[in-house]
């Protein structure tokens, strides 16, 4: 199976989405089809999303039996959407090493996660779109 081209970034979505001021909302699909929404830190990779949970959270979960997958990072009245497909990339040693990354990304303490078991996923998108004055 052909993996989808990558989804055009504009520099303006990039630059917007890149600011490690803001979170990223997700959206799921449950086992009953519903959406699940959860917020994560997040952080661009080689134009694909790098998101990173504890393991035994309902999201990943989520991700693991249905890889479909949104993405909103917003503020105010500007936002970014992403829709795409997530993989799983790391568990163990990598992903703690990947929750570690964005707890310094976004001015947390690292050693927090010390311990913990953890999965990492990126987020290819099949479709990237702005609002606002993000042009």
């Amino acid at each position: 199976m052909t993996e989808p081209a990558p989804a055009p970034w504009s520099d303006a979505a990039r630059r917007f989405i890149d600011d490690p001021t803001r979170f990223a909302t997700i959206a799921t699909i449950d086992p009953h089809g519903l959406p699940r929404l959860a917020v994560v830190w997040y952080r661009l990779q080689d134009g694909t999303v790098l998101i990173n949970s504890r393991i035994g959270r309902r999201w990943p979960a989520d991700l693991q039996r249905d890889p479909r997958v949104s993405l909103s990072v917003s503020e105010a009245n500007d936002y970014v959407i992403v829709r795409g497909r997530a993989e799983v990339v790391a568990t163990g040693p990598q992903a703690l090493a990947d929750i570690q990354a964005l707890a310094r990304r976004y001015r947390s303490d690292p050693a927090e996660f010390d311990g913990q078991q953890r999965i990492t996923f990126l987020v290819r998108p099949e479709h990237v779109a702005t609002h606002g004055r993000i042009a």
